[in-house]
């Protein structure tokens, strides 16, 4: 079977255009399976059966795999045997019927507004890049934006004088979003003190709002590189991704009396049962001052 390993990930990669890493995680997921049934005897792909797919899954989770890593490899297996298929390898997938673990949602992260406050703080305006780190952080956290949407802004999709601007999601949905005064304000900083300039200096024709030093649009990745620096320098511990700026946008509305549509609205979210998993936050915040506050929520335990 490991013969048909390498043509299955080139196939994957010319028809799906998968990113690098996925394409590592299918490569690595299928071989381990194929040497998990190999080193049983099944040398042929049409030897294998349900149970031999759902033995390698139980054994895995006796390691104490993670269901997401459990769940991916089913993913990766499957695909292998719809190409075994489509090749006529195979007849009959034995992959059929197989349930993906269950995987328990948590509660998106959401920084506190000081820790909000100090990765806003955390780049230099006195120096160019600077001015556009903060534009961008601002931005983000101001508008509730994914990474990708941020990065496809232009300079004709952003109104600094009427305070909107308009993005569209990777679904090829448009919205407008409100610009509070500090995010226009940053932006229109930025846009005089570093991409003009750079835009002068490197000849650039690109249409992008948000320029790398080349005078090329950003990329996700270098956003994520600005991310996590600032995120260093403001002293947050944990992961932090471009999402938890979003989460916290859309969770600190809701705890400031925004209603749930307009949240909704904002974010993009085509199904509202999306949006409510961040009233989980909001909530445990109104307990906290439902707690500190009123006089039947604080410890009464001691009456002395």
């Amino acid at each position: 079977m490991m013969q048909y390993v390498q043509p299955f990930i080139r196939y994957i990669r010319e028809e799906k255009g998968l990113s690098s890493n996925t394409l590592e995680s299918y490569t690595r997921d299928v071989r381990q399976f194929v040497e998990f049934v190999e080193e049983r005897g099944l040398n042929s792909a049409d030897q294998v059966k349900r149970t031999h797919i759902q033995m390698y899954l139980n054994l895995k989770k006796q390691e104490r795999m993670a269901p997401a890593t459990l769940a991916r490899k089913l993913v990766s297996i499957r695909s292998f045997f719809h190409y075994l298929i489509r090749e006529s390898v195979i007849r009959q997938d034995p992959s059929l019927g197989l349930d993906a673990p269950r995987l328990e949602k948590k509660p998106p992260r959401v920084l506190s507004i000081g820790e909000v406050n100090r990765l806003l703080e955390a780049p230099d305006v006195s120096a160019p890049q600077g001015l556009r780190d903060k534009a961008m952080l601002e931005l983000l956290y101001g508008t509730g934006l994914k990474v990708s949407e941020l990065i496809s802004l232009n300079v004709d999709d952003v109104n600094l004088d009427m305070h909107f601007l308009r993005c569209t999601s990777s679904a090829g949905k448009e919205r407008v979003l409100p610009i509070n005064g500090i995010s226009a304000g940053a932006v229109r900083e930025y846009v005089t003190g570093m991409r003009d300039p750079l835009v002068r200096e490197t000849s650039s024709e690109d249409s992008a709002l948000f320029l790398n030093l080349t005078g090329s649009r950003l990329t996700r990745q270098g956003f994520w590189k600005v991310l996590k620096k600032y995120a260093a320098d403001a002293e947050i511990e944990g992961d932090i991704t471009p999402h938890t700026l979003r989460h916290s946008f859309a969770a600190h509305l809701l705890e400031d009396g925004a209603d749930l549509r307009s949240v909704q609205e904002m974010l993009g979210h085509a199904d509202m049962a999306t949006t409510q998993m961040y009233t989980t936050s909001t909530k445990r915040t109104m307990k906290d001052v439902y707690e500190e506050h009123h006089p039947r929520g604080r410890d009464h335990s001691n009456t002395d």
